[in-house]
């Protein structure tokens, strides 16, 4: 079972590198570009016994105390099982 956990900056927070890229885009051509928000992506591989259930809660608890900086991040996840 793999737990992909996607982490950005909440909108609330000022991304300066997602700004640059943004910029970057748009001078090579790609003006239809509005905005760009960067992150962080990790993959978890959990035990294969997890049920469900105990998985999601697993991948929030990590998410919430090790993956992220809750005053300024905030993360989404999917469960492949």
């Amino acid at each position: 079972m793999k737990a992909h956990v996607y982490v950005t900056l909440k909108t609330s927070v000022l991304d300066p590198q997602g700004q640059t890229i943004q910029n970057a885009l748009r001078k090579i051509g790609y003006d239809m570009v509005e905005g760009v928000r960067q992150g962080k992506y990790f993959v978890v591989n959990l035990s294969s016994g997890l049920s469900s259930n105990a998985a999601r809660a697993q991948i929030e608890k990590i998410a919430r105390d090790v993956l992220t900086n809750p005053v300024i991040e905030e993360f989404t996840y999917r469960i492949e099982e």
